[in-house]
């Protein structure tokens, strides 16, 4: 859904959408289970920046809802994670706060997004939203045993065979510590 400056002029846009999987890109993150709802409204806000300046900021207030699967961290089988969020977000249009080629970024310049072309994609913030939402780490369960590093067998499903190999001589001093630890 396109979001458009100008139509937002006139009055204010309230949406309430479900988007089938695959209709926001998520990218290699995250899959999409069944229907995404997301309901809210935008509307423009004008910052008064002296007599002559003013910069059309759109504001997006809404929420977002549906299933999400991502890979558990240890042995990669589907994990999924059932997520709800609001969200409360002004765009500005890109460049308008560049001051030469460098700029600091500030505290306040965080929460505060960019659109261009006079337009910002509903599906674009939901992407974002979502991929925030996930947790950073995810497991199947807590005691995951993963995949096996020689076979790549998972752990969960069935023990394998594969022998520890020899020791790295590297790790011999921590060996020795943990010993010592234990005295």
């Amino acid at each position: 859904m396109d979001i458009k400056v100008l139509d937002l002029e006139n009055d204010p846009l309230d949406f309430d959408l479900s988007f089938q999987p695959g209709q926001v890109d998520l990218g290699q993150e995250a899959i999409q289970i069944g229907l995404m709802d997301s309901e809210g409204r935008a509307e423009v806000i004008h910052e008064h920046r002296g007599p002559k300046e003013i910069v059309a900021d759109i504001r997006l207030k809404g929420n977002f809802s549906g299933i999400f699967e991502v890979p558990c961290a240890r042995c990669v089988e589907p994990v999924q994670h059932p997520l709800a969020a609001d969200f409360d977000l002004i765009f500005r249009p890109s460049g308008v706060d560049a001051v030469g080629s460098e700029r600091a970024i500030h505290a306040p310049d965080m929460e505060i997004g960019y659109y261009e072309n006079g337009s910002l994609l509903l599906e674009d913030v939901l992407r974002e939203q979502v991929l925030l939402s996930l947790p950073a780490r995810s497991l199947c369960k807590p005691d995951c045993k993963g995949l096996c590093p020689r076979c790549g067998q998972n752990r969960n499903q069935t023990a394998c065979s594969c022998d520890q190999g020899p020791v790295d001589p590297r790790w011999e001093a921590m060996a020795d510590l943990r010993s010592r630890l234990k005295s």
